[in-house]
């Protein structure tokens, strides 16, 4: 009888370290990847950022070197300030919706562009259209590794039983960086103006 009895404590106590040992496992692994979301999420702000700092420049040298219209250069320039606006505060949704007028104002004047074939002579201008690309391949990319680790996340929090732990300690889900696809697309700009380099792709 008191073989019985220790035998049922030890399971018990067992069972009951196993179950501790699982809680604080699942809950280190949801804070383990919110961490991740939160890193690959500065990751795409910084690449937002460094398109935002290229706009002023794009604007300045289409300005200077083409009587462009007004009303286009002012579009790409207020989408600009509205994306700058949100601050860091921002729910991720606000923000896709800020950065897709930005991309829809900047598509716009690349464009437009194409009717001034004297900006193609222009050096700094080139080397700003080089410089949006690369920028919006970084955005592509840091987009893709934040949306994955929100996938992750989210599909934790989703899942039994650990979303028992994320209940009781009231994880939320992470926002998807969506971004519209004529958005994604529109600021390819380099075969805009050189056909010749687009065939080189």
């Amino acid at each position: 009888m008191a073989v019985s009895t220790w035998v049922i404590v030890v399971v018990v106590v067992v069972a009951a370290l196993v179950m501790i040992t699982w809680y604080f496992s699942s809950f280190n692994s949801f804070v383990r990847l919110r961490n991740l979301v939160d890193e690959s999420w500065r990751q795409v702000d910084v690449e937002l950022q460094r398109r935002h700092d290229l706009v002023p420049n794009l604007v300045a040298t289409v300005s200077a070197s083409a009587a462009f219209e007004q009303t286009t250069l002012e579009t790409v320039t207020k989408a600009r300030a509205a994306a700058l606006s949100l601050g860091q505060g921002a729910d991720v949704a606000a923000i896709a919706s800020a950065e897709n007028l930005l991309s829809a104002a900047l598509s716009r004047l690349q464009a437009l562009t194409e009717r001034y074939p004297e900006l193609q002579a222009v050096r700094a201008y080139d080397a700003l259209l080089r410089e949006l690309e690369d920028t919006e391949d970084r955005i592509a990319a840091s987009r893709r590794l934040y949306n994955a680790n929100v996938r992750a996340l989210n599909t934790r929090i989703g899942s039994m039983p650990a979303s028992l732990v994320a209940s009781v300690h009231h994880v939320p889900l992470a926002e998807y960086f969506e971004i519209s696809e004529p958005a994604r697309h529109a600021v390819y700009v380099a075969g805009l103006l050189n056909p010749d380099r687009d065939e080189d792709r």
